[in-house]
């Protein structure tokens, strides 16, 4: 019982290099957040909020690995949804910063 409860707190590895991102189908807030829980291999209980993620890219961007994360259909997603993933870009942008070996880019 309780290694069953330690996996719900677990990261998940991963094993996309790059990480792809399709907002292609995303159309509310929520559903960006699943598709980072998904992608970057977060927990179960992934606050699915900007410093949830701020938190957890921390903790996956950590190692000596390097990440490329490429977002397509950016662009795409409707002006008030894309201005508050914006919150994401700058989370992107903290990270790289820190010399952690990861980079993004907007595909389309």
């Amino acid at each position: 019982m309780w290694e069953n409860s330690i996996d719900r707190f677990a990261l998940k590895e991963i094993t996309e290099n790059p990480i792809i991102l399709d907002f292609s189908k995303c159309k509310y807030l929520g559903e960006i957040h699943s598709l980072l829980k998904e992608k970057f291999g977060f927990h179960d209980y992934y606050g699915e909020n900007w410093d949830a993620l701020w938190d957890l890219m921390q903790d996956v961007f950590s190692d000596d690995k390097e990440y490329t994360v490429e977002l397509c259909e950016f662009n795409s997603l409707n002006i008030e949804l894309r201005t508050e993933c914006e919150k994401m870009l700058k989370i992107f942008d903290r990270v790289a910063q820190l010399n952690f070996k990861f980079s993004y880019k907007i595909v389309s």
